[in-house]
């Protein structure tokens, strides 16, 4: 029955590691459970049994050591066995293969990037081959992130000023999701990043091409889509209101005063040294927050970012 498979082993499970975590983790479940009935109800029973009554006279009672000892043993038993069931897979999942791929990941108020071993770099879009054993390297440039996988089982802390690792083998291909769970401020609700599991082919020419699907989409559209992919949206708004930088809405062609003095008008040029050197023209009113893209944004992504601000009049 469909219910049972779910209710024993649930779905979702994105890498091998999630197959030993959910095993383990649904045994633990279902031992609680047996051991808990096992015990509540007896003694409900025996607290009804032997309630208290006027007159009933209470015999002595006496120890019956091989029940205290058979209490005593098994739990132990079984913790042992739970100890060691955990920790052979911890060490079987601490150290990854040598020939892993090795990937970059860098946590930042508030996107992720991630670097590949060519140089290749990518913001909130992580791709990564099926079957193929991945090595994350992990650190953050500012607060403590925790860098999130749900179906793939994959969570581990960020630390300022630390490196961090993890592994995992994906194996179902298709979209999934990873986000940030650890409280880094007022944009850790999107800070999310989506994990794409590649075929080895579909993988080789993301890399080489950063995919065509920004060929599918007009420059607009596909602007919107990086908006929304690049962690954009955590600080800029298009409805006109003020957020943690300016908004986009109607801000195309427009004079902006900038802190320290002197005006900048909003054009490509403005739009693009933004995004390549965020701290070299700052809007009055707002704090130089805003990370760099140099080297994070392709020239397709830029293209649609500018079209995208200059529809929103």
């Amino acid at each position: 029955m469909e219910w049972l498979r779910r209710a024993l082993l649930p779905v979702d499970q994105g890498s091998e590691f999630a197959k030993h975590i959910d095993v383990m983790y649904m045994a633990i479940l279902w031992l609680s459970i047996v051991l808990f009935i096992g015990l509540m109800v007896p003694m409900c029973y025996f607290a009804w049994r032997y309630r208290f009554k006027a007159g009933r006279v209470t015999p002595h009672q006496t120890h019956n050591t091989v029940l205290e000892i058979t209490w005593t043993v098994i739990p132990l038993l079984l913790c042992v066995l739970l100890f060691f069931w955990g920790i052979i897979g911890y060490m079987q999942f601490a150290v990854g293969p040598g020939e892993s791929m090795e990937i970059q990941v860098t946590a930042k108020k508030w996107l992720w990037q991630f670097e590949f071993p060519d140089g290749t770099r990518a913001v909130n879009e992580l791709h990564i081959p099926v079957n193929k054993s991945i090595h994350l390297i992990m650190t953050s440039e500012d607060v403590l992130h925790d860098f999130f996988i749900p179906d793939m089982r994959v969570k581990r802390d960020i630390v300022p000023g630390r490196y961090t690792e993890y592994w995992f083998t994906p194996t179902s291909i298709g979209e999934h999701v990873s986000t940030c769970a650890e409280y880094c401020g007022k944009g850790h609700s999107d800070m999310h990043a989506k994990v794409f599991v590649d075929t080895p082919a579909d993988f080789a020419k993301w890399m080489e091409t950063g995919g065509d699907e920004w060929m599918h989409h007009t420059p607009e559209e596909w602007g919107k889509i990086q908006y929304e992919q690049k962690g954009c949206v955590t600080c800029h708004n298009v409805d006109g209101t003020r957020s943690k930088g300016p908004s986009w809405k109607g801000i195309w062609g427009k004079m902006e005063k900038l802190k320290g003095g002197g005006t900048v008008l909003v054009d490509e040029a403005y739009v693009r040294e933004s995004m390549l050197q965020p701290q070299a023209k700052v809007v009055e009113g707002f704090d130089p927050i805003m990370p760099t893209f140099q080297g994070l944004l392709r020239e397709n992504e830029i293209r649609g970012l500018v079209a995208y601000i200059k529809s929103l009049q």
